[in-house]
């Protein structure tokens, strides 16, 4: 297993560490950095973030540092009056680190960022309200987190969505009014997300579904009068339950007529 110390002490273009020629002179006599443990010029990341957190302070000196891996492990410890300096660093690294700590009402700067993985962290991290203007994002995954998270009465907005995985998401959240739009739908998850929030009484024209999870779904839940048809269903998982649900509703049935004949002749 690979510990911080077999990684070698060298700074981000591969040159040897020279303590003796850092400018931290009084951050190594206190102990608050070393080699290959904290130090703000070396390479690696966790060694760099170990520098900024036992020096909070220094973080600002190095906003416009060379390396990008600095600039995102400073972007932890800035004020928020320095962090916005960094919202258009060139370096996406940098930027998703801004986005994880700008607040909520700043995040919108960062909407149409290039990046997908910044675009997700916004997305991930903005009011709920505010999310309308991600809607259209290029990428599916960013519309993914939307659906999410946006307020259910907007879903509708994506419930065409060109991917399934988003459509998949909205048909888990959407007001019920919608579920039989979704339950049409071409993609079979998607359609079975739809089903499984369906009230029973709008399940009957599913029965037909060609994938047979759907019937599954469908007969679990079917009114009565529709269970018969399902006896003969081409599968056998399928007809077997559709049976078991007859053959109960009809007991049941036997039962109640048993009794009420019962209670007529007393």
């Amino acid at each position: 297993m690979t510990t911080m110390t077999d990684i070698p002490a060298v700074d981000w273009q591969g040159q040897p560490i020279d303590c003796s020629a850092c400018e931290h002179q009084d951050c190594l006599a206190l102990g608050t950095c070393g080699p290959l443990r904290s130090c703000v010029n070396d390479r690696y990341a966790k060694r760099i973030d170990r520098f900024f957190g036992t020096n909070p302070g220094l973080a600002k000196q190095y906003i416009t540092h060379s390396y990008f891996e600095v600039r995102a492990v400073a972007a932890k410890y800035l004020d928020l009056f320095q962090l916005n300096r960094l919202i258009n660093d060139q370096d996406e690294t940098v930027r998703a680190s801004v986005s994880l700590r700008l607040p909520a009402k700043l995040l919108t700067k960062l909407i149409h960022d290039p990046d997908r993985e910044v675009r997700v962290r916004v997305a991930s991290r903005l009011e709920p309200a505010d999310l309308s203007g991600m809607l259209h994002d290029p990428d599916y995954y960013v519309r993914v987190v939307i659906a999410r998270r946006i307020a259910p009465g907007m879903l509708f907005h994506l419930a065409r969505d060109a991917d399934s995985a988003v459509r998949r998401e909205v048909a888990a959240r959407i007001g019920v009014e919608w579920l039989t739009k979704l339950a049409d739908d071409s993609d079979d998850e998607v359609r079975l997300t739809a089903i499984r929030r369906m009230p029973a009484n709008l399940l009957p024209p599913y029965r037909f579904d060609s994938d047979w999870r759907v019937r599954y779904e469908a007969v679990q839940r079917l009114p009565t009068e529709y269970l018969k048809s399902m006896t003969t269903d081409e599968d056998t998982t399928v007809a077997d339950l559709a049976r078991e649900r007859l053959e109960l509703e009809t007991s049941l049935e036997n039962r109640k007529d048993a009794y009420d004949q019962h209670q007529s002749r007393q």
